[in-house]
């Protein structure tokens, strides 16, 4: 075998780095199907398909797309579809099916995961791994996930956990909404607690402390999805995407989504006044109108709020969530549709709260036992140290 091709090193190194540093040994003589998009790539920028592709004694045979599509374009279900660079077949895991099913994986030795995620519970990506998990459990396929860091650090918790009876695509385990950890680490997490009886191997990251966020890896910044464009909308999504499911807009089709929330029948001044007297720690707030190009509210012009990282250490994203949930409450008893919230908080007892008119530190203090909780279950599987 020719010698290995050592990519250049910026910092942290991703799953597939490591792979490939080691001539892809995990994959040699094996037929391999693999589940990624754009952002599966090494350091350098070469997709992790085609590096599979070209490996020596490597057969990949299938790749298979979630959510946005292979090219994380698509913001609709998708389509089965054919590989431009590598002429392999494209299944769709968002569309008429959400895991491969046994005819997709018949004939194949692995299944290989290799997408970025983003640290929300809501982020469907984690989920498309779960249900990999399952389906190469039933097939007898072993599953070779390439872990990537966590982009919000590895160390927050936070949140509410989902409720056993309110699990869904947008909630595929009993998570809260900001989990801290990695792919490879959920998958353990995942293949224990569900019993899932897949055989497993989890590529490490090299170089990546539990405390690091994206900023500190080296790693260049791919946006996971269409609306996904920094750092600091990965930040704020735990908390502000929780909105997306009601009748306001998160500022998709704007240059700032996740950044920026409102609606045309909000006043986003008295939504703004109310959320300064509330002083949440790492954030402040900012009148801002604003018209959607597309996704909800499309070419209407929606009143509200942008919403500033100051301090992204002090900044309790899902508590900032809840506070603005409050603050939509409390001015807009009659137009805000609290009902809708539910759907991505997935618990009701925060729903319950909310609706009764609870304040918000009040809200966050009744998640610390299902926090504490979850910290205990998720400790084993941890892969990295915290510094």
């Amino acid at each position: 075998m020719p010698p290995v091709e050592h990519p250049p090193l910026h910092g942290a190194l991703t799953g597939v780095d490591v792979l490939r540093l080691r001539g892809f040994d995990s994959l040699r003589g094996r037929r391999v199907g693999l589940i990624t998009n754009h952002t599966g790539r090494a350091v350098d920028g070469v997709p992790t398909a085609s590096l599979l592709h070209s490996a020596d004694d490597v057969r990949l045979e299938r790749l298979f797309s979630p959510e946005h599509g292979l090219y994380g374009v698509a913001d609709e279900r998708v389509a089965d579809t054919v590989d431009d660079t590598t002429g392999l077949p494209v299944c769709s895991l968002y569309g008429e099916r959400l895991a491969p099913t046994p005819e997709h994986l018949r004939g194949l030795d692995d299944l290989v995961f290799d997408i970025q995620d983003v640290g929300c519970r809501f982020y469907t990506y984690i989920s498309t791994l779960g249900g990999a998990l399952e389906a190469a459990g039933r097939a007898g396929v072993r599953c070779v996930v390439l872990d990537r860091p966590n982009p919000i650090n590895g160390m927050d918790v936070e949140g509410p956990v989902a409720d056993a009876d309110r699990l869904s695509f947008t909630a595929w385990h009993a998570l809260p909404v900001r989990h801290g950890m990695t792919v490879g680490e959920l998958a353990g997490l995942f293949r224990a607690e569900r019993g899932i009886a897949v055989e497993m191997e989890v590529v490490p990251c090299e170089g990546w402390r539990r405390a690091d966020w994206w900023d500190a890896t080296g790693i260049p910044w791919v946006d996971p999805s269409p609306n996904m464009r920094s750092l600091t909308q990965a930040i704020l999504y735990p908390g502000v995407g929780l909105l997306e499911t009601t009748n306001v807009s998160v500022g998709r089709g704007t240059d700032r989504p996740f950044e920026v929330f409102g609606a045309p029948w909000m006043d986003g001044r008295r939504v703004w006044r109310a959320l300064c007297e509330r002083e949440v720690p790492g954030a402040s707030f900012v009148p801002r109108a604003f018209v959607p190009s597309a996704s909800r509210f499309a070419r209407e012009r929606c009143d509200g709020v942008e919403v500033l990282v100051t301090d992204r250490d002090r900044l309790e994203s899902v508590s900032l969530g809840i506070e603005v949930a409050a603050a939509l409450r409390d001015v807009h008893e009659d137009e805000w549709r609290l009902q809708e919230y539910e759907r991505l908080v997935a618990n009701r007892g925060t729903l319950d709260a909310l609706r009764r008119g609870a304040a918000a530190a009040d809200i966050a203090v009744e998640w610390r036992a299902g926090v504490a909780d979850f910290r205990a279950r998720r400790r084993r599987h941890l892969l990295y140290p915290p510094g």
